[in-house]
Parts: C-alpha cells; structure tokens; sequence
C-alpha cells in the first residue's frame, strides 16, 4: 500500500476512542486524498462502520487494524 503512512495515521486517531462518523469524514476532508485513505483503511479491514444508536453512524478499528498498529509500533488507544 503506497499510502501506509498516512492510513495508519487515520487508523491510529479513531483508535483513540469511539468516533462519529461524521466526525471522521470532517476531520479528514482537509486531505486531498482523504476518500482514498479511508477507502484504503475500510477494504483493508483496518476500520468498519457500525450503528451508534439512532441514526448516528460511528467508526471503530477492528482486531485487523489494531495488529496493523502493532506492527507498526504504535498503540491503539
């Protein structure tokens, strides 16, 4: 994956804690590349999208994402 770098990053900041999915769109849209990224972190299984009750859609790192991070040397969460 040329972009490993910046789809960890994306996979490390929603391991931090449960996100919206709104929130995650928001925060990432500054990047020209963002639809890529987490396109890239969704087919890999990294991240998934679940139900937050109601309408509210949220964003959580699955068990493949968090051994991404490990790999990686980093924490997840």
């Amino acid at each position: 994956m040329d972009n490993e770098p910046i789809v960890l990053g994306l996979v490390e900041w929603i391991a931090g804690r449960p996100c919206a999915h709104d929130e995650v769109m928001e925060a990432w849209r500054a990047s020209c590349s963002r639809l890529t990224i987490w396109e890239d972190a969704v087919d890999a299984g990294f991240v998934r999208v679940g139900s937050g009750g109601g309408s509210e859609k949220t964003v959580s790192v699955t068990g493949k994402g968090r051994a991404f991070l490990e790999k990686a040397g980093r924490t997840a969460g």
